[in-house]
Parts: C-alpha cells; structure tokens; sequence
C-alpha cells in the first residue's frame, strides 16, 4: 500500500536527480548533420527497437483503438496519458505512433543525468524551461515537433504514482500549447488486467480522439473546456483495470500512519 496526502503534488519514483537549471543558454533544437545523424542513431536504431521489446515483453502492453491515429500520420498531433510507468511511459507511445517520431515534454531532471541526460534530448525530450527568457525557445521547440508532423506526449498528472489504475485531478496549464495551435488532441490511457496466475499485469493502452479546442472561445474557457473533455474520456477508460497491483490510500484515511508505506497489494 502507498499512503499518500496530495494527489497532484506527491511523488513515488525513487530517481533523486539534481536538475539543471533550463534558462536561455539552452538549445532545444540542435541543427548540423551531426546532431541529425545522432537523433537518428538514438532514436530509430536504439531506442525504437528496445522500446517494442519493452513494452511487449514486459508490459505484455496491448494497443485498442490505434485506427484513429491512421489519418493523422502526416500531421502534428497532442497527446495526453496517465503517468503510471517509470520506463514504460517514455516508451509506450512509440510504439502505439510508430512510425510518427515522438516528443515528450518533461522535467529538467530528465535532461540532467550524467549519461542518458545527453542523450534524452535526441529521444524526443522537451524540458520545461526555468526561466522567462527560455520559455520562447521551448514553445517555439513544441511549435516545430508539431508542424513537422510529430507526435507532443504530455503527462498532465505530472507525477509518477506506478500502476495507479485511476485518473488523478489534474490542472487544465498543459492544455495550452492546442488551444494557441488548434492541433488535434488524443488522450491514452494505460489500463491493467489479470494474467493468469503472473505476478505482473497485462498493459491494455485505449487511445482517445480528436479531441479539438474551441478556437472562438477565451483562452482560459477554451483550455478548461479541452481539459474537461479529454479529463471525462481518460477516467471512462481507466475503469477497464481489473487489478490493483498496488492500493493508494488517502493519508488522512490511514488512521495514524503517517508515514509512506510501500509494499504489494
């Protein structure tokens, strides 16, 4: 059981990084025939093929409703998940969108580790910038994954909480980057089932949409409104789970345990 007292704000992994601060020294989109051909070697030799395995492998992950991505292969597109896969959620998606090429907009922490933090960014991560100065560039960063055609995952809970199998409240801020742009909106949600007599659960993945703003309305309506929509969608598709590898429970529910507590349900 994990006890926990905030759902938007309480954390479970277990990674402790030191972030580095994102200010306007940062480059989001490295340019040249080098850059290109490591982006290439990183993400389409490496990363793809060790994501399938993954994700089929260990997850066991299924993909329902994959179709309603077919018309959009050509075109940028957001989408929207639960964060419930310390290494499955940065790679699930490339395999339910292959081939579209994959970004993920992400804490400063992911960028900040010593080896894969180099090499995170040519695997499609956007950190969050730091600072007023930054926060051009990285729009403009978000802006051209989806010109060009590829795919923006946004984790609005924010917050890993491992094989969680509701949709925590989260706020509508994440929204903002469609509701400027008009793109196109899918949520996913990754849902957990019974596998026999195995300790670990069945991933089946339901993707959603498109979801679209509505662009007559006032920006803050206008992202509620989206937020409201896509929020509804994910906690239907989240009743599919079947199992509870790992049962939360509101602290001030728990008696007079106050402490985190972790182990399987």
């Amino acid at each position: 059981m994990i006890y926990y007292e905030d759902e938007q704000h309480d954390e479970f992994s277990t990674a402790v990084i030191e972030p580095r601060k994102i200010d306007d020294s940062y480059v989001y989109d490295r340019r040249g025939l080098f850059r290109a051909v490591s982006r290439f070697f990183w993400y389409r030799i490496i990363a793809t093929p060790l994501a399938f395995l993954y994700v089929k492998l260990s997850l066991r992950q299924h993909t329902v409703g994959r179709e309603k991505l077919s018309s959009f292969r050509k075109k940028g597109i957001y989408l929207y998940g639960n964060h419930t896969q310390a290494v499955g959620d940065p790679l699930t998606p490339n395999v339910f969108c292959f081939p579209k090429r994959v970004s993920f907009i992400v804490h400063p922490n992911n960028v900040s580790m010593p080896v894969l933090g180099r090499i995170n960014p040519s695997l499609g991560a956007i950190p969050l910038p730091d600072t007023r100065e930054a926060y051009r560039n990285f729009v403009d960063c978000v802006h051209g994954r989806i010109t060009t055609g590829g795919a923006v995952v946004i984790y609005p809970e924010a917050h890993i909480w491992p094989y969680y199998t509701k949709i925590r409240n989260f706020p509508d801020g994440s929204f903002g980057y469609p509701c400027k742009d008009g793109a196109p909106v899918f949520c996913f949600v990754n849902t957990y089932q019974k596998r026999g007599n195995a300790k670990k659960p069945r991933m089946t993945t339901y993707i959603d949409g498109p979801f679209y703003p509505d662009m007559e309305l006032p920006l803050a309506k206008r992202r509620k409104n989206l937020r409201d929509e896509v929020y509804a969608a994910m906690c239907k598709r989240a009743e599919n789970s079947d199992v509870e590898v790992i049962r939360y429970i509101r602290k001030e529910s728990a008696g007079d345990k106050s402490p985190v507590e972790s182990e399987n349900a």
